[in-house]
Parts: C-alpha cells; structure tokens; sequence
C-alpha cells in the first residue's frame, strides 16, 4: 500500500471532525466526555456512517451505499483518496478495529431502503444488530473494552436506544409508512399494520405501548451491569446516554396513544433530573 504522510492523515482527521461537528446535535465528538486523544477516530467512523446514512435516508440511492462498501473494502488493502476513508483505514489499523462492524452498519442502510415492515422481534433484533449494536462495540473497543461479555452487555444498551427512538418516533415515521412495531406483536393485541397507520386504533394501542415500553427497558436494565465495568469518561458518557434514553422510553409511556400524533421531547427540566441522577 502507498505510504501516506502524517500531515495527509491529519489533514482528512480534520475534515471529518468538521464534518461531525456540524452535526453536533446528534453526536458528542466535542463532549468534554471524550478524550482529546479519541475524537479523530470517533469522528472518522461518525463520518463514514453518517455519509452512508444520507445516501440512504436522504438520497434513497443503493447504489451510493453499495459503492460505499466497495470503498471500504478496497481501503483496506489500498491507499484511500477519500479523505474519510483515509482517516477510517487509519484508525482501524491504529485500534486493530474488527471492520466487519462497520460493514455491519452498511447493511442496516440497505435494508432501510427495501424494508418499512418487521414479523416479529427476531426480525427487529436481527436490524438492531447491524443498525444499533456495532455502535457500541466500536466504542467500547476504542476505548479499550475487548471482553464479549462487556460487548453483549453493551449490545442490549444500544438496542435499546434504538428501540426507544423507534417509539419515540412513531408520529414522524407514520406518514412515511414505515412500521418498527412489530407486525405479530400488534395481531396479538388485535391489531392490524394498517390501523396504526390510519391512527384508528381505538384504545387498543395502550396493551401494545406497554409491551414495547416493557421490553425496552428489561434491555437497559440489563445493559447497565456494563455501567459496573467501566470508569472513567466512558462511565459518565454511557451512564448519561442510557439515563437519557430511559427518561425518554419514559415520556413516551407518559404520552400513550397520543406517540402516534406527536413526539415526546426532552424538557430542559428533564435533562436537570436526569443530571441530578447522573451525579447521584
């Protein structure tokens, strides 16, 4: 492979913290909470998955995600020209980073361009997998996590928080007849697909709510042993990730059947509890 020069690494290091940056709202590669010594390769992942997301949550175009991958692969035994995938290929040769998990990512966009229906919670799981849980591993990794009984612990964090989006976003992903409950859950509460779509479910949304809600939080309260494991600033970062996603699986039991019309928030009074909680 061509040798590329430090300052070229530092240089794509630096545009994909701009691009993370930009995007700050949705990713905390400027949190205090992240050593200094991270955030480059925090932001060259965040970059290659958020591009990729775009292709296929913005420009709806598999061919963008597939040719992403192909970059992927061939960064891997080839020099890079994209400035993402220049920083990319270093961090994974820097960490020894398993890049599977990254081509796991990939594989959840590709299903979000064909797939807006799940059977059952296998099928939803199997998503978290490849959408959520690399997240996590990759994380952990970097900062030094290697054990799989930490992973799996972490696994069951990261679904979570992804099942607590799903919830959360209901009203936002109705209009776009895209469906994350699962197809079996809903018949068994005498439920069709459609009547949820239709917001003409009468009452009878409440027991499903309460499955969703009671599962995903079975799955935080069993991801925060990993909160035993750690210390330091991933401690605090996960710790007040998983207190943010519990408080809004919380809201979103609060809202009930009105999840189907509006999005719960966080207030600025949530976020004071869930401070008060993350120092106590």
């Amino acid at each position: 492979m061509e040798e590329v020069s430090q300052k070229e690494i530092q240089n794509a290091y630096r545009y994909c913290l701009r691009l993370a940056q930009s995007h700050y709202e949705n990713f905390p590669v400027a949190s205090i909470l992240v050593p200094a010594r991270l955030r480059p390769h925090i932001a060259a992942i965040y970059a290659f998955a958020r591009t990729a997301d775009d292709f296929a949550d913005e420009e709806e175009n598999r061919e963008k995600v597939l040719q992403w991958r192909e970059k992927l692969h061939q960064s891997l035994c080839s020099r890079p020209k994209d400035p993402i995938f220049l920083a990319l290929s270093h961090t994974i040769k820097k960490f020894q980073l398993p890049w599977r998990w990254l081509d796991d990512l990939l594989t959840a966009f590709l299903m979000d361009l064909t797939k807006n229906r799940f059977q059952n919670w296998e099928e939803l799981y199997y998503y978290c997998r490849h959408s959520a849980n690399p997240v996590g591993r990759i994380v952990l990794w970097i900062f030094g996590y290697r054990d799989e009984k930490l992973m799996a612990y972490g696994d069951s964090i990261t679904t979570a928080l992804q099942l607590t989006n799903f919830w959360q976003d209901l009203s936002v992903d109705i209009p776009r007849n895209r469906l994350y409950i699962p197809t079996g859950t809903l018949q068994n509460h005498g439920l069709l697909p459609a009547e949820v779509l239709q917001r003409t479910v009468n009452g009878k949304f409440i027991p499903v709510l309460e499955e969703l809600v009671g599962k995903t939080r079975a799955l935080f309260q069993k991801g925060s042993e990993l909160l035993t494991h750690l210390s330091g600033r991933l401690y605090w970062e996960l710790k007040l990730t998983v207190l943010g996603g519990m408080t809004v699986l919380k809201k979103v039991e609060k809202y009930s059947e009105n999840v189907l019309w509006s999005r719960p928030v966080l207030t600025k009074k949530d976020w004071g509890g869930i401070l008060f909680r993350l120092v106590n």
